[in-house]
């Protein structure tokens, strides 16, 4: 029997299997796909090695620099290019035209803090400008809190501030509508921001003044994947097992309350030589243990929950969100026109813009100066995104051929820029499409129920970005916590 089955092998669950392994206790990850990381994964395109998921993370929280350093990795630590993205939105001017503009820098979420700077005007217009400054003179309701990130900027600042600079970036960070979420989780501080300065363009300043200096994310030479190699080598080093394509379909419990025992029963591959013969049942492996951390996706772990209690199988009863497919596209590209990086490092795109079907572009070589010297002169690395919240995946019933002939379209709209086809040099897709958003209204609700059921059930945990919230300064913290409990459990400590 093992002392800890970690079941996931993303990123939080290597967090919390390192956490508990480095102080002797016995642990099994289990992961279904073929390679530990999650969301920072990583993919050979044109022979470079580049992240297949997440590629930067947000400083505004010492939880990461101070994991990073842990595992030895801070003078790999770097910034971004500080250019900033750009919007590309429809143009009033022309029928079905669009217009690419740079993103107001001075803001949150892409609220504005000054609306009628230069900057913004140019997105918004001068009466979007003006009916935004109206907030200024609008009162405060004191009681109560706003829930609907949507709903309080068009109450307060108007339609145009909404559909041209808050939901293209809600859509590029969240892949939620703005009007599905929740203030207090994308934007912690900023209800009581806004009661205090009496207008949300103050809250915004209030809060952007408050923030450190210098760029909001940062990112690791050589990609965020390196990340997962340290944590996985750490892992060796302290004796723990990681286990490949090994989903958990069911989890039991047995033993007494105060001494349970977990079961955790994993799906083997199929194996079969013949592609054309009947699927045989595939074979189940159990793995027995005394505690278990679970750090699946959502609607896996719901599903793990599920048969241990009533209690347990109530909580996939309660208003999640449906997920959001998106599908990645990355193209390497010999472009030399792209050096002047005329969109600065990437682009959001707001919905309904004629011609453009990705909703957001980054210029990946112009981003981070390391890639674009690993690539070399000339040869440059676009990711496309697609996939809003509430609508069916463009992309899903494309080719390899057709996704790299919508996206170099689309590059060449939003970079303004005559990509040649016959230039690419690598292409490669990444769909991530089984996360359920930890941001919507009433999400803290929710995870509040899930970890009240969880920590009724001794020798149980679970961590996980549907819970803990969007980006490594918030999985790392809960997977640590997660791991701190199990380990208090077991050794006292």
């Amino acid at each position: 029997m093992k002392d800890v089955i970690v079941i996931g092998g993303g990123v939080a669950g290597l967090i919390a299997a390192r956490a508990c392994a480095r102080v002797g206790l016995s642990v099994t990850v289990l992961e279904a796909t073929g390679v530990p990381g999650g969301a920072l994964g990583s993919h050979q395109v044109a022979g470079l090695t580049l992240d297949s998921g997440a590629e930067s993370f947000a400083v505004r929280r010492d939880a990461v620099a101070e994991f990073i350093a842990d595992l030895g990795l801070s003078d790999e630590v770097v910034a971004p290019n500080p250019a900033g993205a750009w919007l590309h939105l429809p143009d009033d001017r022309v029928p079905n035209g669009s217009v690419s503009v740079p993103l107001p820098k001075a803001g949150v979420l892409g609220i504005p803090g000054s609306p009628l700077a230069d900057d913004v005007r140019r997105v918004i217009g001068w009466s979007g400008a003006w009916r935004a400054y109206a907030d200024r003179l609008m009162p405060v309701l004191t009681i109560g809190r706003e829930h609907s990130l949507g709903e309080l900027v068009r109450k307060r600042m108007g339609r145009r501030v909404l559909e041209r600079l808050v939901e293209p970036v809600t859509a590029g960070v969240y892949s939620s509508a703005a009007d599905d979420l929740e203030i207090d989780v994308v934007a912690p501080g900023l209800n009581s921001a806004l009661t205090v300065t009496g207008s949300l363009s103050g809250a915004v300043l209030s809060l952007r003044s408050g923030a450190p200096a210098g760029s909001n994310v940062a990112g690791l030479r050589g990609g965020m994947f390196r990340l997962v190699t340290a944590l996985v080598a750490d892992l060796v080093h302290f004796g723990a097992e990681i286990v490949t394509d090994a989903p958990v379909t069911a989890l039991q419990r047995s033993g007494t309350e105060d001494a349970p025992t977990w079961t955790a029963t994993c799906a083997a591959p199929d194996t079969a030589a013949d592609a054309d013969a009947p699927a045989a049942p595939a074979p189940e492996t159990t793995l027995d243990a005394r505690f278990v951390i679970i750090a699946t996706p959502g609607a896996q772990a719901l599903g793990l929950l599920a048969g241990l209690s009533p209690a347990h199988a109530a909580l996939a009863e309660l208003d999640w969100p449906q997920p959001t497919a998106i599908e990645l596209a990355t193209i390497v590209i010999d472009a030399p026109e792209l050096d002047l990086h005329p969109r600065g490092t990437g682009v959001l795109v707001a919905a309904a813009t004629p011609g453009v079907t990705a909703k957001a572009l980054t210029h990946v070589t112009a981003k981070w100066e390391w890639l674009a010297e690993a690539a070399g002169p000339g040869r440059h690395v676009i990711r496309l995104s697609y996939g809003r919240a509430g609508q069916d995946s463009p992309t899903a019933g494309l080719r390899d051929d057709e996704l790299l002939a919508l996206s170099l379209a689309d590059a060449r709209t939003i970079l303004g820029v005559n990509l040649d086809a016959t230039a690419v040099r690598g292409f490669a897709r990444t769909v991530w499409g089984d996360a359920l958003s930890p941001a919507t209204v009433g999400a803290p609700e929710r995870v509040d129920q899930v970890r009240e059921v969880v920590a009724a059930t001794p020798g149980l945990e679970l961590t996980g970005a549907w819970l803990a919230g969007t980006g490594l300064a918030s999985v790392i913290p809960d997977a640590v916590a997660a791991a701190s409990r199990t380990r208090h459990e077991a050794l006292g400590i």
